[in-house]
């Protein structure tokens, strides 16, 4: 491509000067200076300037991009490149999409010759203010087109909902082969690109196309890359597919890595598996692991499941406290769910009183069950109208569940 030059801004030129004739038959105001420094005193109205100046600060820049270029027609200066970009942040940052039609029009009357990483940002303006078929016209009449250039449109497609026309996109990129250089010049990686069409995948249920992503990743070694990884994990197990959730999580460098040890839990507790979460928490814990949330809730739903698992329950509780995550909205349901199940109703009411005085429809909920499920029906009753009071909605089981005790009375 050839380079443009930048247009030089006379700045500094000022235009010649008339000449001015002074009217001497008025007498001259003469101001007094001060002979020293004034003491300075803040002025009561400061903050209502300082207001006045944030409110215009919020209504300017809308139109800043439409001022700058009609200044720079009426002065019949160029517009470089560098002020293009600027002009593209403030589009992206206020998503304006006129502002945003109207500066791609005045660059394509420019005819600037640029590089493929300022179209990725006219790419990245008309995907962040909604104008998806704008960003694809620029898109198709593309000479060039890097990694960037790619993500950018596919994630856009995945952002809109348009789960097929990113998968459309993925499958001709890969037979361009645009995916052979791993990393581009701005940075971006093939694992980004994967992990939006495994979204994509996930939403239209598409095992085919997931897996083979999951081909393409292994070919270009891209298991090493963390967040690809875990997402790998998650896509299998939401689709229900076990085995392939453990091979992608047996493809992980597991090591300090919480969230595919977390999301190999849930799957296991997914697929009905009793004993297998509690030994993967265990497993997780000697090779030193962090936990959070997360993971402490899905081994506590794990130990509830299972009836001699009390006592790790509890073990497990003891390690919450340590961490002070006790009364964590997933923690608090779970270890009330936990102590339910295994008729320990008193720590489980406990847990719900106790609770920091934080009340939410989860918790309350799992407390409702856990005194039905223990013939404590009047605290039930009391709990559900509590639930009244403070304008939460119980749970469609759990009213289930109520109308039938109901009826059978």
């Amino acid at each position: 491509m050839g380079t443009v030059g930048n247009p030089i801004l006379h700045l500094h030129a000022t235009p010649p000067r008339k000449n001015i004739t002074l009217d001497t038959s008025k007498p001259r105001v003469q101001i007094p200076l001060p002979l020293h420094k004034p003491e300075y005193q803040p002025s009561s109205k400061t903050l209502k300037i300082k207001q006045r100046r944030r409110k215009l600060e919020t209504i300017r820049p809308n139109s800043r991009v439409s001022d700058v270029l009609r200044l720079m027609d009426g002065l019949k200066l160029s517009i470089p490149v560098e002020i293009y970009t600027l002009l593209i942040k403030e589009c992206i940052e206020f998503g304006d999409p006129f502002q945003a039609t109207e500066l791609h029009k005045h660059f394509r009357r420019s005819g600037l010759d640029v590089k493929v990483t300022f179209m990725n940002r006219l790419l990245l303006m008309f995907v962040s203010v909604g104008c998806l078929e704008l960003a694809l016209k620029v898109f198709d009449t593309m000479s060039m087109r890097d990694l960037c250039s790619w993500m950018v449109v596919i994630a856009g497609f995945v952002e809109s909902g348009k789960h097929d026309e990113a998968l459309d996109l993925f499958i001709e990129m890969i037979v361009l082969g645009r995916w052979e250089k791993l990393n581009d010049a701005t940075g971006f990686s093939i694992s980004g690109i994967m992990i939006y069409v495994l979204k994509a995948c996930l939403y239209t249920k598409n095992l085919e196309v997931g897996e083979q992503v999951h081909g393409v990743s292994l070919k270009l070694g891209c298991q090493r890359n963390v967040a690809l990884s875990n997402f790998l994990i998650n896509f299998y197990s939401k689709l229900n597919c076990s085995d392939a959730a453990h091979i992608a999580f047996a493809q992980t460098d597991t090591t300090n890595n919480t969230v595919a040890w977390t999301s190999r839990i849930v799957n296991s507790c997914n697929k009905n598996s009793t004993e297998e979460p509690i030994c993967l928490f265990k497993e997780m814990s000697r090779q030193g692991v962090k936990k959070n949330a997360y993971t402490f809730s899905a081994v506590l739903k794990a130990c509830g499941k299972v009836a001699t698992a009390a006592s790790v329950g509890q073990q497990v509780h003891a390690q919450v406290m340590k961490l002070g995550l006790e009364f964590h909205p997933y923690v608090q349901c779970a270890l009330i769910d936990l102590y339910g199940k295994h008729g320990l109703q008193k720590d489980a009411a406990c847990l719900f009183r106790n609770g920091n005085g934080v009340r939410n429809d989860a918790c309350c909920n799992a407390i409702i069950t856990s005194y039905i499920q223990n013939g404590l029906y009047s605290e039930a009753m009391e709990v559900l109208l509590e639930m009244n009071i403070a304008g939460m909605t119980p749970s469609e089981s759990v009213l289930n569940e109520l109308s039938f005790l109901l009826n059978c009375d």
